[in-house]
C-alpha cells in the first residue's frame, strides 16, 4: 500500500554539533510558524488527487525537533482535526514519525506529547554505540561535550513506551574501529534493531574499507558464535546485496520526487536534503510553496530518476551492485554540475568490504545451522518475518 511521506522542517536549531552531520546551516533562527504549516496541511489535504496515496506519514524533523515539541503538538492537532473534518482517506491510515537526537526525551512536555498521540506515533533516539564512539560525533555545539550520558539515560524509557523500535547509527572514517563494540553495546541496551549505514559523503581515507571490513568480520563471528541471529538485527547483514543489479528493477534507491518536505518559509522539496541547509556547494531545489502548490515541472526531474539515469556503467555493471546505497541530496550537492543525475561513487569501496563481510557472515551462519540441523526452520522464520514486515 503506498505511503506519502510529508516532513516539516520545524526548526534547523539543535543542542549538538554532530560533526558527520549534513545539515551543515543549522541555525537558532528559521523556526516554523504555526501559519506556515497551518496552509500547508491544508493545500495537501484539499488536493487529494495531487496527493493520491493511502496512507500517509507526517514526518517532523529539524535541527531537534523536540526543541519544538509545543508547536509539533499543535500542528499533530490540526492535522487530525482537518482529515476528520474533511473526511479523509488517511484520518485513520497515518503516523507520525519523529526522529530526536533523544536528549529532552524525558521532559514534561514531549511525554505528554507521546501520552497524546501514542496510537499513531513512531519515534527513534539515535544513539551510537559506545560512550568513545557515540561522543567522538555527536557533541554540544557550544561545550563541544559528548551527548552520550544524556541520552542513554532515556534509553530505558524510550524502550518502554517502543518496544521492539530500532535505532540509527551513522558511521564515517575516524569511528571505524568502534563499530563491532559499539553494536555489541547497543544491543546490551536492550536495542534489538540496528539501522546502520556510512555517511555518503567524500570522507573516506585510504585503508578505511579493510577497517571496515574487519570490523565487521569481528561483529558476524560475535552475532553467530552467541546466537544472536535470530532475536537480533544489524542492517550491515542483509541475505540480499553483494549480487548483479537486477536490471528489471530499476527503480531509485529512495523515495525522493515521491516525498515532500517543507520548511519555515513555506517552499516545498523533493527531500529534506534539497533544502540550503543540507548542501554545501548547490542552491536548493524549489519545488513549489504553500502559496502556489507543487510545480509539476520542478518536480518531474525527480520523477524521472532511476539507477539507469543517473548511474555510470560501472557502477551498472558491477558485480556486487545490489544493495549499494547512494543519497539524492548528496548526488545533486557532490557533482561536477547542477544535476540531479550524476550518482557520487564516495562510498564504492566501503560498499565492497561490506560484501566480503557480508558473504563471510552468510556463509558462516548456514554452515553453522546445517551442523545443528536447523537452517530449513530458521528459513522458515525468516520468510515469516519478512512477509510481516511488508
Amino acid at each position: 500500500m503506498a505511503r506519502k511521506e510529508i516532513t516539516f522542517i520545524v526548526t534547523k536549531d539543535c543542542q549538538l554539533a554532530c560533526k558527520y552531520c549534513y545539515l551543515v546551516g543549522k541555525n537558532n533562527k528559521e523556526r516554523m510558524s504555526f501559519e506556515v504549516a497551518k496552509k500547508a496541511i491544508d493545500y495537501i489535504l484539499q488536493n487529494p488527487d495531487v496527493f493520491t496515496e493511502e496512507q500517509v506519514a507526517w514526518a517532523f524533523i529539524g535541527g531537534e525537533p523536540f526543541i519544538e515539541v509545543a508547536l509539533i503538538d499543535q500542528i499533530c492537532d490540526y492535522l487530525k482535526t482537518e482529515m476528520f473534518r474533511l473526511n479523509h482517506r488517511w484520518f485513520d491510515s497515518y503516523i507520525l514519525s519523529i526522529t530526536t537526537n533523544g536528549i529532552n526525551y524525558a521532559d514534561a512536555k514531549v511525554q505528554k506529547y507521546i501520552e497524546k498521540n501514542r496510537n499513531h506515533l513512531n519515534i527513534g533516539i539515535t544513539i551510537d554505540g559506545t560512550q568513545s564512539k557515540h561522543d567522538l560525533n555527536r557533541i554540544y555545539k557550544n561545550s563541544g561535550k559528548g551527548s552520550y550520558l544524556d541520552v542513554v539515560r532515556n534509553i530505558p524509557l524510550w524502550l518502554r513506551q517502543f518496544p521492539g523500535t530500532a535505532t540509527k547509527v551513522t558511521i564515517s572514517s575516524e569511528d571505524i574501529p568502534y563499530i563491532k563494540e559499539s553494536v555489541v553495546h547497543i544491543f546490551e541496551l536492550g536495542i534489538e534493531n540496528i539501522h546502520i549505514n556510512v555517511v555518503f559523503e567524500d570522507v573516506w581515507k585510504e585503508g578505511d574499507d579493510k577497517l571496515f571490513e574487519d570490523q565487521l568480520l569481528q561483529l558476524a563471528d560475535y552475532i553467530i558464535d552467541n546466537d544472536l541471529y535470530d532475536s537480533k538485527m544489524c542492517s550491515f547483514f542483509d541475505e540480499h546485496i553483494g549480487k548483479p543489479m537486477d536490471r528489471r528493477r530499476n527503480n531509485n534507491w529512495c523515495g525522493t520526487g515521491k516525498m515532500l518536505s517543507i520548511d519555515a518559509a513555506g517552499n516545498f522539496y523533493p527531500c529534506t536534503r534539497f533544502a540550503q541547509y543540507s548542501l554545501r556547494e548547490k542552491k536548493a531545489r524549489v519545488i513549489g510553496n504553500i502559496n502556489e502548490g507543487i510545480n509539476k515541472n520542478r518536480l518531474r526531474p525527480f520523477v524521472a530518476l532511476d539507477r539507469f539515469t543517473q548511474s555510470p556503467a560501472k557502477c551498472m555493471e558491477c558485480e556486487v551492485a545490489s544493495g549499494c546505497a547512494w543519497c539524492q541530496g548528496e548526488n545533486y550537492d557532490a557533482a561536477e554540475t547542477p544535476t540531479i543525475y550524476q550518482r557520487s561513487t564516495a562510498i564504492c569501496k566501503m560498499h565492497k568490504a561490506r560484501v566480503r563481510a557480508n558473504n563471510y557472515y552468510w556463509n558462516k551462519l548456514y554452515r553453522k545451522l546445517e551442523l545443528k540441523g536447523a537452517r530449513e526452520k530458521f528459513e522458515e522464520n525468516k520468510v515469516n518475518i519478512e512477509q510481516i514486515s511488508c
